[in-house]
């Protein structure tokens, strides 16, 4: 019986005995205290006596080299760390650790290997409980306890009240009634999940540290309806549309040759919350409500040419236009909402389109060749415009904007996003940065506005996607129109 479990003792030792180091003559030195004996000014060869002695708590990487490095280090210590890093004893599994108690090693042997390895698993009440059954006693238990301790890192939630938390697959539970839980496990990557009915799942890797609690703010969003889906905005009588969340490539479509240097880089850009958008741009009927509401007055009549393109404004319809951006933006809060920052107009707009347009422009847009008496050749009168014929051609053929939602919409059910009227945006006007973004704002402050869309007296180069123009805030054009983003929902 001896031999057999002297025999079982050394062929375990075979497998997990790795260089042993010299006796600790204290607690091993964490990460940070060698960085610190080295800006010290610590000489190399006693540093490098002292993490002999000590050992360390750490895994160094070749980050943390490059760091040390930078401060000093000579490669006395960099090679000491690496030595100790091999030399330090692998970590028993729970595969080992049960084939100790089951092979017959003595209690004692199996708690002294437990201490000096550690362990890479948590040791749960219920493989306890197995261990028991195969022959552990309380003394190896308590030691396992106390190995899982320093394998487990604290991570602590905030989300939804009673949403459902999962760590890699696994469910750990539900979180109170104030959105909080707190769960211990493995130290490590982990996949993280929680779910609630009617909400959008959220999803992040997170690393658990030794002695450290990871905190994690999972804000759940609301799924909301269907793309598309369309409510009636009770202040100003229009009806908005439900514009998920996603992610998008803004910028130059593929394939687009008439693309400026301004559309460029192409650039991801995610829009994580979903939001309402005017279904049309705003017409002048709404634009007159907001007048009488708040005792403002109509913008100027707009004319072209010395023709006036909507007498009176009679036309209600039609798009206002001939606004400063102050004025669009004013409407918008008056109507309960905003602006839409220019990452959301163009996300809205391609409604999942990665194309230049959305559809056939004649059938999804009012522009020159289009929205007179005759069919003309915007691009040809483009070419010709030293000439000034541009516009004088349009004017003698009577191009002008439309009664809004003539055309078809695109996926999102938004109508005239192309063509019709310029739509101002939020944002103050800068050039793209190459980086992926979430929710971009835009600058803080600015020369220019954008406006984005093309209009109804621009030919095929202005009505796309990404095209971007720009106006000073206080200019008014006869073809400067609006639609309204809504954050908060619709009944």
């Amino acid at each position: 019986m001896k031999s057999r479990i002297l025999i079982a003792i050394i062929l375990f030792l075979a497998v997990v005995a790795q260089p042993a180091l010299p006796q600790q003559a204290g607690a091993p030195l964490g990460k940070d205290q060698v960085l610190d004996l080295v800006k010290f000014g610590l000489e190399s060869g006693e540093l490098a006596k002292r993490i002999k002695e000590r050992g360390i708590d750490f895994e160094p990487t070749d980050d943390y080299f490059d760091t040390l490095r930078q401060a000093g280090a000579q490669e006395l210590v960099i090679r000491t760390l690496r030595e100790v890093r091999q030399a330090r004893p692998k970590p028993l599994t729970r595969e080992q650790v049960g084939r100790l108690v089951a092979s017959g090693v003595p209690i004692q042997r199996a708690v002294m290997l437990v201490k000096q390895h550690g362990i890479d698993f948590v040791a749960d009440e219920r493989y306890l409980q197995t261990l028991q059954v195969a022959g552990g006693d309380d003394v190896l238990l308590s030691a396992l306890r106390e190995a899982s301790a320093a394998v487990i890192g604290e991570l602590v939630i905030s989300t939804s009240p009673n949403s459902e938390v999962y760590l890699d697959g696994a469910l750990q539970g539900r979180a109170d009634a104030q959105g909080g839980l707190t769960l211990k496990s493995k130290l490590g990557p982990h996949a993280l999940k929680v779910t609630l009915s009617g909400k959008k799942d959220f999803e992040q890797s997170v690393t658990l540290v030794a002695q450290q609690t990871t905190s994690i703010q999972a804000r759940l969003l609301d799924v909301g309806p269907p793309p598309g889906t369309a409510r009636e905005n009770p202040k100003d009588g229009l009806k908005y549309v439900w514009i998920p969340p996603g992610t998008f490539m803004m910028g130059c479509s593929p394939g687009d040759d008439l693309c400026g240097t301004d559309e460029k880089p192409v650039h991801q850009v995610t829009i994580t919350k979903g939001f309402w958008l005017g279904q049309t741009e705003v017409p002048v009927g709404a634009y007159k409500r907001f007048v009488t509401a708040t005792g403002r007055q109509m913008p100027p009549e707009p004319t072209s040419g010395g023709r006036a393109l909507n007498p009176g404004w009679g036309g209600a319809a039609m798009p206002i236009v001939d606004v400063t951006w102050d004025e669009a933006a004013s409407y918008c809060t008056w109507a309960g909402g905003r602006l839409p920052t220019e990452a959301e107009w163009e996300y809205a707009a391609r409604a999942g389109s990665t194309a230049a347009r959305y559809g056939d422009l004649d059938e999804i847009a009012w522009y020159t060749d289009n929205s007179g008496r005759a069919r003309l050749d915007g691009m040809k009168l483009a070419k010709e415009n030293a000439a000034n014929s541009y516009m004088a051609r349009q004017d003698e053929n009577g191009n002008n904007m439309h009664d809004v939602g003539l055309k078809s919409p695109n996926a999102f059910g938004l109508y005239d996003i192309l063509g019709n009227v310029w739509e101002f945006v939020n944002d103050w006007y800068e050039k793209y940065q190459p980086n992926p973004v979430q929710d971009p704002m835009g600058p803080a402050s600015g020369t220019y506005r954008d406006r984005r869309g093309g209009m109804w007296s621009g030919y095929v180069y202005y009505v796309r996607a990404s095209f971007r123009a720009v106006e000073e805030p206080s200019g008014r054009e006869n073809d400067d129109g609006m639609r309204c983003a809504k954050d908060s929902d619709l009944p």
